[in-house]
């Protein structure tokens, strides 16, 4: 038995709002939830959840998003939008040179919108990658966790990718930003039988959290929180 990925889940301010952001950029519908909202899933794609939490973390972004173009009019038009939807620039260093335009949502989770052509993301559709902080050791949690294959695996580097395609999840190696308490942004999983599942995990490097109501709370190995609930629940 492997987990299904729902989602990315962010803490957010005003969640309905971060996910008609985001529903809006990845022309994706908006579910309204009981502690927030859901972009939900679609065709390879992975989901992203904004959960309301009156204290969302001030630390560094463990995981940010890219947004693939199809064109340099796709993405001019895609910089555009976000930025009349309350997005703004980030520099966090980058060369003109290299193309890609970092932004950051209304709430500050950083996103880079990458010009056409790009050969790691092609046919990964348009959320083309969750590019994360971690060591390699947690690529390989994530693989087996997911049963994705592993599809990068270079100089500490890795990723994964359903094998129907879609979005890849990537981690970057070391040096990793220091963790400050408890991220603000988790992968939800779900899974048939919560009890057996969290065994595996368990067994395959992750540690328990919190418990409660058919759900669990876990860390991978690098400390970074995930969920898991039955498939059909909610997370809080």
């Amino acid at each position: 038995m492997s987990s299904a990925l729902v989602a990315v889940s962010l803490d957010a301010h005003d969640a309905p709002g971060l996910a008609a952001f985001w529903g809006r950029l990845l022309d994706r519908p908006v579910v309204v939830e009981d502690t927030g909202a859901l972009v939900p899933r679609d065709e390879g794609q992975v989901g992203l959840r904004f959960v309301s939490s009156p204290s969302v973390g001030s630390g560094a972004n463990h995981l940010h998003l890219h947004v693939t173009s199809t064109s340099d009019a796709d993405q001019e038009h895609t910089v555009a939008t976000a930025l009349s939807l309350g997005g703004h620039h980030l520099d966090v260093g980058q060369r003109p040179e290299e193309g890609h335009v970092v932004l950051a949502d209304p709430e500050g989770n950083a996103f880079c919108v990458i010009p056409p052509g790009t050969s790691f993301l092609a046919g990964c559709g348009r959320l083309g990658e969750v590019a994360c902080d971690g060591t390699r050791r947690v690529g390989l949690f994530w693989r087996d966790v997911l049963g994705w294959p592993l599809v990068w695996d270079q100089d500490e580097e890795t990723a994964v990718q359903s094998p129907v395609g879609g979005t890849k999840l990537a981690w970057g190696g070391p040096p990793a930003a220091p963790k400050q308490g408890r991220n603000r942004q988790r992968f939800d999983l779900a899974t048939t039988d919560v009890p057996v599942e969290l065994e595996r995990l368990v067994a395959l490097g992750a540690t328990r959290v919190v418990e409660g109501d058919g759900q669990v709370e876990l860390a991978d190995p690098d400390g970074n929180e995930f969920r898991l609930v039955r498939t059909g629940s909610a997370p809080p």
